[in-house]
Order: C-alpha cells, then sequence, then structure tokens
C-alpha cells in the first residue's frame, strides 16, 4: 500500500472545512474534500499522509470503525469527540486554527508514518532490489528507508561503513531503483589503482597523452554517462586526484588526459569509503569542500555485530546463492547458528560469505555443529560426540585390512588351508599362529621396530606390545 502526501478532508461542505483546507494550502499542503460514503473505498489502496474528521454524530461511529481497521492511518480530529481513544489518533485541531498547532500535528503525522512504514509493501523494482539487503533489524530497515528517499532525486551519495558490510550493494539498490536504472552502473575502486593511472581511469586519454597511449581511451566517467558512477574507497584517492574530481562534480564537465575539449558529465556519483574522513580533513589527507561536495546524503552500513539477529536470515540467503551457483549446500544446527551470533564478525557480511563458501567444501550437503565451525566460531561449549570403537573392533578391522592387502603380507596355503577340511579346525589356534605370523613378519620388515611394526598393522603401539608378551615374542 503506498502512502498518497495529500491530506484528506472527511465531511461535507461547510465554512469551518473551507477554513481549514485553506489554511492546510497556505502551507504548502495538497488537500481533498472526500464524502463520508465515499471513504472506506478510497483507504482500501492507499494510505494518505493525514486524514482529518470533522467532529459530528456521524463521524464518531466513523472514526469507531476506523481505528480498528486502520491501525496505520494517521488520523486528526477537528474538535473533539468524547469516548474515543485509538493510537492512530494524533491529536484534535482547536478552533480558532493557529499556524504552531497545525505544523506540529503534521510532524506528529510524518513520524506515525515513518514508525509504521515497515508494515507497508514497497514498489515493484524495491522488492526485487531490497531481497540483496537480508535483514530485519532496525538498522538494515532504515538503511532501506534511506536509499527509497533518496533514489528518486540527483543527490549525490556517501556510503559509510566497515569493510565487508555491503557498501557497493547500496550503490546498486539506489541505482536500480532510481530513474537511471536504464543506465550503466560503472564501479570504481580508488585504492586498488595507481595514482599515476586514476586520472586516465575516471576521465580517459587521448591517442598520444603519454608513453603507451596507442589510441583513445574513454574514461568511467564517459562510461557512465546516464547512468551511475561508483566510487568506492574514495578516502584512497589521492589529494592531487581529489582536486580533478572536486571540479567535475562543480561544474559537471571535465577533459580526457591529453585533451583540451570539455565532455559534460551527465552521472549520479555515489562514493563510499570505510575511513574516518572527518579525522582524515583534520590531519589534512582529505579536502574538507570535497567531503561536503560529496556527503549531500550519507548513509551509514551497521555492522554485523550490530544486527547479530539477522544472521539466520543471512546465512539462509548465502547458502541459497552457493546452491544456485552448483557448488553444493550445507545446514546449520540452531547450536550452531547461536554460535555464530555472539562471534564479533570483524569482516561482517564478507566473512560470514566466506565462511558460508568454506563449509560447504568441507561438508557438502551436510548438518554443521557447533564443533564442526573453526575454533574461533565456537562460543558454546558443547562436548564432541565421540564414536567408541571396543579394542577388539580395532584388531578385527586391521586383521581385515591385512587380508584384504595381498601384496603387503603372504600367508602361506600349506598352513591356512583356503578350504575349511571336513574334520574342521581350532579356529582359536588358527587365528593365534595367524597373528603370531603377521607380528612377526611385521617385526621383520621394519627391523624389529615395534612402533612402525605397529603402524603396519594399523593397532597402537601398547596393543603390539601386549600381544607380543602374550605370545611369548621378543624383539630377537
Amino acid at each position: 500500500m503506498l502512502t498518497d502526501q495529500r491530506i484528506l478532508l472527511v465531511g461535507n461542505q461547510s465554512e469551518r472545512i473551507n477554513r481549514l483546507s485553506c489554511v492546510f494550502e497556505f502551507l504548502g499542503e495538497q488537500v481533498e474534500l472526500v464524502a463520508i460514503d465515499k471513504l472506506e473505498l478510497r483507504l482500501k489502496t492507499t494510505r494518505y499522509r493525514a486524514l482529518v474528521i470533522a467532529a459530528d454524530s456521524q463521524s464518531k461511529e466513523l472514526l469507531q470503525s476506523l481505528a480498528g481497521k486502520l491501525p496505520w492511518q494517521p488520523i486528526l480530529l477537528l474538535g473533539e469527540h468524547d469516548g474515543v481513544n485509538a493510537s492512530n489518533i494524533l491529536g484534535f485541531i482547536e478552533e480558532p486554527l493557529n499556524y504552531p498547532q497545525l505544523t506540529e500535528l503534521l510532524h506528529f503525522c510524518q513520524v506515525f508514518g515513518q514508525a509504521r512504514r515497515h508494515e507497508t509493501p514497497t514498489s515493484i523494482n524495491q522488492t526485487k532490489l531490497f531481497r540483496s539487503m537480508v535483514g530485519r533489524s532496525e538498522g538494515i530497515a532504515q538503511v532501506r528507508h534511506l536509499i527509497s528517499q533518496v533514489a528518486p532525486s540527483e543527490a549525490t551519495v556517501l556510503v559509510l561503513g566497515q569493510s565487508g558490510t555491503g557498501k557497493e550493494v547500496v550503490a546498486r539498490n539506489i541505482h536500480y531503483i532510481s530513474d537511471r536504472r536504464d543506465g550503466p552502473f560503472i564501479p570504481i575502486n580508488c585504492g586498488a589503482i595507481p595514482a599515476e593511472l586514476l586520472e586516465s581511469e575516471l576521465f580517459g586519454h587521448e591517442k598520444g597523452s603519454f608513453t603507451g597511449a596507442i589510441s583513445a581511451r574513454k574514461g568511467r566517467f564517459e562510461l557512465a554517462e546516464k547512468g551511475t558512477l561508483f566510487l568506492d574507497e574514495i578516502g584512497d584517492m589521492p589529494l592531487q586526484m581529489q582536486v580533478k574530481l572536486l571540479r567535475v562534480l562543480q561544474e559537471r564537465e571535465f577533459e580526457r588526459v591529453g585533451g583540451s575539449k570539455p565532455i559534460k558529465a551527465d552521472v549520479r556519483v555515489v562514493a563510499a569509503t570505510h575511513r574516518d574522513l572527518e579525522l582524515m580533513i583534520s590531519d589534512g589527507k582529505f579536502r574538507e569542500d570535497l567531503y561536503y561536495r560529496l556527503n549531500v546524503f550519507p548513509i551509514e552500513m551497521p555492522a554485523l555485530c550490530e544486527r547479530k539477529d539477522d544472521i539466520p536470515l543471512l546465512l539462509q540467503e548465502l547458502v541459497s546463492r552457493v546452491y544456485n551457483e552448483g557448488r553444493g549446500k550445507v545446514r546449520f544446527t540452531q547450536r550452531a547458528i547461536e554460535s555464530l551470533k555472539e562471534h564479533k564478525w570483524s569482516g561482517n557480511v564478507r566473512e560470514l560469505s566466506n565462511l558460508v563458501e568454506r563449509l560447504t567444501i568441507l561438508y557438502p550437503g551436510g548438518l554443521v555443529d557447533v564443533n564442526d565451525l573453526p575454533h574461533k566460531y565456537r562460543h558454546i561449549d558443547v562436548p564432541e560426540y565421540c564414536v567408541e570403537i571396543s579394542e577388539e573392533e580395532q584388531e578385527r578391522d586391521a586383521l581385515a585390512a591385512i587380508f584384504s592387502d595381498e601384496e603387503s603380507i603372504e600367508i602361506p596355503e600349506t598352513r591356512f588351508p583356503s578350504e575349511l577340511p571336513p574334520e574342521g579346525v581350532n579356529l582359536k589356534d588358527l587365528l593365534a599362529e595367524l597373528e603370531i605370523d603377521m607380528i612377526r613378519q611385521a617385526l621383520d620388515q621394519q627391523d624389529s621396530v615395534v612402533a612402525r611394526a605397529a603402524e603396519m598393522l594399523g593397532i597402537r603401539r601398547t596393543t603390539l606390545v601386549e600381544k607380543m608378551r602374550k605370545y611369548g615374542m621378543g624383539k630377537d
């Protein structure tokens, strides 16, 4: 449901309604008069900036109905109603009308609308793109709200936040729900390009302007024409380049390196940094005039440690992305999720994404518990589950391995018949004789080193010593 910025005056044409309408229009508000019998139909599809209802006997019944059906619609009353009270009735307009009272009540409506904004669906473009900004925390909801406010404008945006919080995701959201969505989105990392090449990358160059310039080349500003240019890590830009960028932002035109023809720049600029630019200004590392030119509309991304309740949703989204890329799928126990919520996440969402990818490789299709996480992510003490195997089973497995490995140890056929004779055998003595033979061969092959012989037989050294003592065998 969308919010209409008009004010609906509910009632019949009268002198007091006309007087109130004139005052609202004088304040710059759009006003529309609607009859009581047509109000319900209007409110089914739209929420208005404010609903002003004139006090009379009919309106009292209307108020009682609206209070329960439309808790998200801010309502003001012209005159007082006895016995009517609801959370969305924000105040009474007293007569005679006065400017301070009306502006205060309109501000109440604005704050109420923002507080209940999460209950209203967004447009198709916003819904499609906001899925990339996973989370229900207050911090991420505020970021979504700021994006929806600034995207339709042409204002320069500065995205602040720690590394890995998703600053480029914010920039892409701004671009794709703006009027420039059909134009290109061009990102450039100002800290990843050497200072001597950054000017050419941003503004392009003419043929022969410097050694190696064998042909003319467009820069990022030209490539982003009628679109959005994302300047990532703007705090790493050299001072000499900051001067040239400031001129482009002021004049909206630039020249290629080695050129003299000015080129118009129809580009929206979104910048981002993890640095404290105000501190850099005081240290003389960033220009103050450029800072205020970029900082028209700041958006600060919250760190992951400040929105830990979003971690289960983020895990679900990241696992789905890895799975859709054909790289397997992993699941998490509730204990593992609680342990991850206790982590500090210095690398933020990027660190969480890397962890999901790592665990997908280690446990493809598996279920990850606390003790399956890397040690630094284990913040809950859980006894490690160990499979207990008796010593007899270990010995039996070792003998089975010896029998299956025909190349390592040969068993004399004359002493151990391949078929059971009619008169039968003494299995205990036969196995003991076989065990003695295996031990002797292992000791011979390992130069009587008990540890290496035990390793060859697949048993522990202490077990082999006990067996040698049992059969009266020595190293000789």
